[in-house]
């Protein structure tokens, strides 16, 4: 998750720098400079994933606990 973060960030101040020269009047940048903008979709998209990742590990995590928790209730019988 926090690739995705730092790759999008990444991205983001490509995106920026690359659209300066249209406000500044200037001349624009290689074709190289806008594919680097494309890793602002790619870091949404690691950071979405690993998002994911964590709520299908917390799920999991959750049901190993409720699991064991009706386990060891429902073996115990009274004490008499």
């Amino acid at each position: 998750m926090r690739a995705g973060g730092i790759v999008f960030i990444i991205g983001a101040v490509a995106t920026l720098i690359t659209i300066a020269p249209l406000f500044l009047h200037t001349k624009p940048f290689p074709t190289v400079a806008y594919l680097v903008c494309m890793l602002m979709a790619v870091g949404f998209v690691l950071a979405a994933a690993g998002v994911l990742r964590s709520i299908g590990a917390q799920r999991r995590q959750a049901a190993s606990f409720t699991a064991a928790a009706d386990a060891g209730t429902t073996g115990s019988g009274s004490g008499a």
